[in-house]
């Protein structure tokens, strides 16, 4: 029977985390600097979900300013997918973001797309003078503008649409206190009404196209349906919230191994 400790922090299935990067600080000074010298053309803000990534970079970009925000979330790309993509638009404040809502719920965008569409930003960003900021946590779609991956069907980019120099920043949290946040936040998002937004999607939108983006729209659209009970949703939807960031720090650690450095801080 289902229980209320599989959402403490020593879930099943979950292994324990490696072992942290030292946190270095970050001068946002320095940054502008490089930027105005030309040593970085991208400033790319990753992070696991949950880690205060988007909290982060908006202030940095307010310390840079002028500065922009894209997007690098595979499903922040979606209009009407609010809560469950955790948009929190409300944080950009001033800020001006990009790559969000660009596609409406139910269709397919890609990572061929996506890449274009980030082109199309990053060049409009610096065409004002602003310094643009890369910030998300789809792994894929981050190496795909900051290490310009060539496709077998390629788009037809130029080498010089996408940048040469990121300069990367990774969001730091300790694994307890990134499972109370995804918790917390999990529940802060039900209370906000989740479920009345996926309610609202399945009426112009299939059940199996909702279930494809994952995470909340699989968890929450099967209990919908009435195919799942409400607790077997909550806690069938918080495990895979925390295998998911796991999965996501693992990438980002691939992506050292592979030769990237990652100036990793506490937010």
């Amino acid at each position: 029977m289902l229980n209320k400790t599989q959402l403490l922090p020593d879930r099943p299935g979950i292994p324990p985390m490696a072992k942290l990067p030292d946190p270095e600080v970050i001068d946002p000074a320095a940054l502008s600097v490089a930027y105005a010298r030309g040593e970085t053309d991208l400033i790319c803000v990753v992070g696991p979900t949950a880690s205060g990534k988007t909290r982060y970079a908006v202030q940095l970009a307010k310390a840079l300013a002028p500065a922009e925000i894209l997007s690098a979330d595979s499903r922040q790309v979606y209009t009407g997918m609010d809560i469950g993509t955790g948009k929190d638009l409300k944080e950009y404040g001033v800020v001006p973001y990009h790559l969000i809502d660009i596609v409406p719920a139910g269709a397919k965008f890609n990572i061929y797309q996506y890449q274009e569409a980030f082109a199309n930003a990053y060049a409009d960003v610096r065409s004002r003078g602003a310094i643009p900021i890369l910030c998300g946590g789809s792994g894929l779609y981050i190496e795909s503008v900051t290490r310009a991956y060539k496709f077998e069907k390629q788009n037809g980019l130029p080498d010089e649409a996408l940048p040469r120099n990121p300069y990367y920043i990774g969001t730091l949290v300790s694994r307890e206190e990134r499972v109370a946040r995804i918790d917390r936040r999990l529940q802060e998002r039900l209370q906000e009404g989740l479920v009345e937004e996926i309610h609202g999607l399945l009426q112009t939108v299939s059940a199996d196209d909702l279930t494809y983006y994952g995470l909340e729209y699989k968890f929450v659209t099967q209990y919908v349906l009435g195919q799942i009970s409400y607790e077997e949703m909550e806690i069938g939807l918080g495990n895979a919230i925390h295998q998911f960031a796991k999965r996501q720090m693992t990438w980002f650690r691939g992506m050292e191994r592979d030769g990237v450095r990652i100036h990793w801080t506490r937010p």
